[in-house]
């Protein structure tokens, strides 16, 4: 099962008692200045839940897999996110509870 954006602003609005459209403002808002903050070439860390970094990977010759052709690849950047160490450890411990 997925959870969607809107699932996400129905659980903080229901959560806050702030309206649907106040709550996907906000929730925008966040995912926008990530992707600004990202874009700059900055990253963001948020303590208990990650770090979203960008990192760059550098050039290389790669294959197409189709074809067997020799494609070159340019340098560029990627973005990650790396999962803090207690959320990693909530999920897991949650995860072997339910699921054993």
């Amino acid at each position: 099962m997925n959870v969607t954006k809107a699932d996400i602003v129905d659980l903080i609005a229901t959560g806050t008692g702030l309206t649907k459209v106040e709550t996907e403002a906000v929730v925008d808002g966040f995912i926008q200045t990530v992707i600004a903050s990202m874009k700059d070439g900055k990253n963001i860390e948020i303590r208990g839940f990650g770090s979203f970094k960008v990192k760059k990977r550098k050039g290389r010759i790669a294959r197409n897999p189709r074809t067997g052709a020799q494609v070159k690849v340019d340098d560029h950047y990627v973005p990650l996110f790396k999962v803090s160490k207690e959320l990693k450890h909530s999920v897991n411990e949650n995860l072997l509870k339910i699921i054993g």
